[in-house]
């Protein structure tokens, strides 16, 4: 691990905990967490940022999966084959990441989100309950492997605001509420972060002491989020999920065009 102060390793378990009760309530808590890392390591390790920042993460994604699945069932017959296809894409998507600009995804997420947030924004009885498209119906499975796999690729070669596309995408496209869809993402995000994780670890990346530290506090984090979550509704979690998205959009802007 890098020689790293008292306090600054202070400073990424808290925003460790912070982001995994933002990942599980609404997604997005990579936006807290890998900056924080960015700012704590040295230059020139940015790689070993993401797979620090995936390896805590997926400790997290895994507590609050674990949490919604006691107290609020996934669909499995749509969760697991989602998160199976979104797997597979995420590391595709992790190992073609080195033939893709960054600026193209980030531009085209910045787009794609204000897009969300504005629909979401607008449409306030989007995601109040689980009302399902094609119920029953082969299209209904079609349609959740197809978001799998292509938020699978974006996680994969990309990343932010992942968490925040599956939940838009299972209330929006697939028709779950925003509880439900919370729920149902964890069980996705546990497959994207597995694949990236597998690339991340052949690959000699991750900070394995700071980052079982960090998944530590993740975890609380999670726990607290995810319960927080189920007691509160999925009003409680649409708030949530458009304050994230905001913050998330306007970070996007600064990396991109404005740094």
């Amino acid at each position: 691990m890098y020689d790293l102060s008292f306090w600054t390793i202070v400073l990424l378990c808290i925003a460790a905990a912070a982001a995994g009760w933002i990942d599980a309530v609404s997604g997005g808590g990579g936006m807290i967490q890998l900056p924080a890392l960015f700012i704590a390591l040295p230059a020139g390790s940015e790689v070993n940022a993401l797979a620090t920042n995936k390896l805590s993460s997926i400790f997290g994604t895994a507590t609050a999966a674990r949490t919604y699945v006691k107290h609020l069932a996934p669909d499995w017959k749509t969760a697991l084959p989602m998160a199976a296809v979104a797997c597979v894409f995420a590391g595709l998507g992790a190992w073609t990441a080195h033939l893709v600009p960054t600026n193209l995804f980030a531009t085209g997420a910045i787009i794609a989100l204000s897009m969300v947030w504005l629909w979401i924004l607008l449409t306030p009885v989007i995601g109040s309950v689980t009302i399902l498209r094609w119920q029953g119906s082969h299209k209904h499975y079609i349609a959740a492997i197809i978001v799998g796999a292509v938020i699978g690729f974006y996680d994969g070669i990309f990343g932010p605001g992942t968490g925040s596309f599956l939940l838009v995408a299972l209330v929006g496209v697939l028709g779950y509420s925003f509880l439900q869809a919370s729920s149902t993402a964890k069980l996705v995000n546990l497959g994207t972060n597995a694949a990236a994780l597998i690339v991340f670890g052949f690959t000699g990346s991750i900070l394995w002491l700071l980052g079982l530290l960090l998944a530590a506090f993740n975890i609380a984090g999670a726990f607290l989020g995810a319960r927080t979550a189920i007691s509160r509704g999925s009003s409680f979690v649409r708030v949530v999920f458009l304050a994230v998205v905001a913050m998330l959009i306007i970070r996007l802007v600064w990396d991109t065009w404005l740094v």
